[in-house]
């Protein structure tokens, strides 16, 4: 009996080491979970109930949810408690939208409708009432306005615009002209502002729940959203999520997080966003949760929003988290509920900072996009996996690896390197960077990328073909990241955001998490710029201090002096930024993702750099940085600066 009772512990702790050394059990719930999904879904599609609005239906159905919340709506006043919609409530309020898109606005099955709203009510009242009609919402970003705008509301074909009252200010006499004016085609847009009013005769219809047919028909490639891409090279694209995304948000991520009927999932991602959407609204049908939507993300009234909504699970971006953890401290930074937080992009020098102050136990970190065909995670409870983006252990390697594939890229053509001879891509060595593609069936591309409405130029980008052999094809991602001898992945950078300086590749999302470590700085924005005489592109940092670093012009000769030693420190000579560019507010998108193109445009000419303050340092043996003007400007475009 004793050799019996040492004999188990040790097997106990040597498969203990086993999987945490192969990734055994992550492996097997991968794998497993996505030939159940996949098997959930073919019967979902067979049974002709793909619509999500049949679970939205069937759960305000059920008495076990009917009175249970669905909607919660936090308030910055202490005084006023959150709002709560039961499911009960909220499908009945859903069926009078309904009511009013059909027999007022004479919405049609499988028509697309566009809607620009800020984070309320009224957008999932609306998006769920158009699945009810089998119709497919476009979700406008909420934050543009002008060119961007008419753009996004065109490229969706739709002749109806509902605009939330709150953003009407967008809707300029330019705007509105060129949205309805009828072009060529004889289209024209109709718009609608969603104020109080309408609100009210809508609530005061009655209930109609559209027959089975108009939502029949529906496939696992079809369409079920137009959610827009970010915007950050150019004007926003129309990504087409098929009805399998928010499926998966619904069966595979919502038992990822082992989400339970009682838990009350927070968001203060925009609603038109697929974080927001498909991986939060959609991610609570699974179980029969609640979803909170702040109507904003604010570091101050995060944790306050948490506490007074008895959240249990928080959703973050990357960014958000940082601003959370260089935020001043507040009274409810652990009175929450908050077992786990979930999202995608959180650096290594915020990850333990974030975990410690507001001591939340485990996070999962996600990779993906909207419209990528595949994804990945890590789900830590000890600080581990910090900062990777996700694993494949060897026998998801040996079973699915080849479903994607990370290869060489080459920076100075911002295209995938191919052998001179076979014309064929090549594979990366462990730990060397590549971009991370995805296998999809080249006679049946959009079984698995239904690509953006109306560009095809965009949507054949995205594919690549003969990557391994004649014949095959790629969804590329656009990203480049290393994997690992344990087999961690790790983001490296976006493909045309790492440069080449000095004949080597520059990550800038390396340079912006060194810099972004020194607590006078609240962020870094890092790109690379031109210059007269040098070839490549030199490191620029557009840096914003924290609250109560610039008191005065100029940068603090101490803070100068510390970056300067920060970056030697720890990059390599040729990512050391040779630039900063002291910016009052870094432009973000609204998932928080940094605007580049014009800062990358305007480089650091002084003339053309807003009044900003610049500095750089001079030569290779500069200790700090140094006030950059015209002068220093002159000195390089004459060809007297050696950099």
């Amino acid at each position: 009996m004793p050799a019996l009772s040492l004999a188990v512990p040790a097997a106990i702790a040597g498969a203990a080491y086993l999987n945490a050394r192969f990734s055994i059990v992550q492996d097997l719930w991968g794998i497993s979970r996505s030939f159940q999904f996949q098997a959930e879904l073919d019967a979902i599609e067979k049974a002709d109930r793909l619509n999500l609005f049949y679970r939205f239906e069937e759960l305000a159905k059920l008495p076990a949810f009917t009175n249970q919340p669905f909607l919660i709506l936090p308030n910055d006043d202490d005084n006023v408690p959150p709002t709560e919609f039961t499911y009960a409530q909220a499908y009945d309020i859903v069926l009078r939208y309904a009511r009013w898109l059909k027999e007022d606005r004479g919405v049609q099955k499988n028509e697309i409708i566009a809607m620009d709203f800020k984070n309320k009510p009224q957008f999932i009242w609306i998006w769920f009432a158009l699945w009810s009609l089998g119709a497919v919402p476009a979700f406008i970003n909420s934050n543009l306005a002008d060119t961007a705008f008419v753009h996004c509301a065109k490229i969706s074909t739709t002749r109806l615009l509902l605009v939330d009252a709150d953003i009407q200010h967008i809707l300029t006499s330019e705007a509105t002209s060129a949205l309805t004016t009828p072009d060529e085609k004889g289209h024209a847009v109709e718009i609608i502002v969603f104020d109080a009013a309408l609100e009210a005769r809508i609530r005061a219809t009655q209930p109609f729940r559209a027959p089975n047919e108009a939502r029949s028909g529906a496939l696992q490639k079809t369409p079920a959203i137009l959610i827009y891409t970010s915007g950050t090279t150019g004007l926003p694209k129309a990504a087409k999520v098929n009805w399998a995304k928010p499926r998966s948000g619904t069966h595979v991520f919502s038992a990822l997080l082992a989400l339970q009927s009682t838990d009350r999932y927070l968001t203060a991602m925009p609603l038109y966003h697929s974080s927001a959407s498909v991986l939060g609204v959609c991610q609570v049908l699974g179980p029969g949760a609640a979803i909170i939507v702040a109507p904003r993300f604010s570091p101050r009234l995060q944790m306050k929003y948490a506490t007074d909504t008895k959240a249990t699970v928080m959703q973050y971006i990357g960014e958000m988290c940082r601003y959370l953890v260089t935020s001043p401290p507040t009274p409810y930074d652990r009175t929450h509920k908050l077992r786990l937080a979930f999202g995608n992009g959180m650096r290594p020098d915020v990850w333990q900072k974030f975990i410690d102050r507001f001591n939340i136990p485990v996070v999962c970190e996600f990779y993906g996009a909207t419209e990528a065909p595949g994804a990945s995670f890590v789900y830590s409870r000890n600080g581990f996996y910090r900062g990777a983006i996700g694993r494949a252990g060897w026998l998801a390697r040996t079973l699915v690896g080849g479903q994607q594939a990370l290869i060489r890229h080459d920076t100075s053509t911002d295209e995938p390197w191919r052998d001179p001879k076979t014309g064929l891509c090549a594979r990366v060595a462990t730990n060397e960077p590549g971009e991370l593609i995805y296998l999809i069936d080249r006679a049946n591309i959009a079984d698995k990328f239904q690509g953006y409405l109306g560009n095809s130029k965009a949507s054949d980008g995205k594919i690549l073909f003969d990557v391994f052999k004649k014949g095959d094809a790629f969804y590329r991602s656009g990203d480049l990241i290393r994997r690992d001898g344990d087999g961690h992945l790790w983001f490296v950078d976006r493909i045309g955001d790492t440069f080449r300086w000095k004949g080597e590749n520059v990550s800038t999302a390396e340079v912006a998490e060194v810099l972004g470590s020194h607590t006078a700085l609240r962020e870094a924005n890092v790109y690379g710029v031109t210059l007269p005489n040098h070839d490549g592109r030199a490191g620029c940092a557009a840096i914003g201090l924290a609250e109560g670093q610039h008191s005065g012009p100029g940068l603090p000769a101490s803070l100068a002096r510390d970056l300067a030693t920060l970056a030697k420190k720890r990059l390599p000579k040729y990512a050391v930024p040779l630039f900063l560019r002291v910016v009052r507010e870094i432009d973000v998108t609204g998932t928080f993702k940094h605007q580049k193109v014009a800062l990358r445009n305007a480089g650091v000419d002084p003339e053309k750099t807003d009044g900003d303050e610049l500095y750089w340092l001079p030569s290779s043996t500069a200790d700090t940085y140094e006030p950059f003007g015209k002068r220093e400007w002159d000195r390089i475009a004459g060809g007297s600066a050696k950099l």
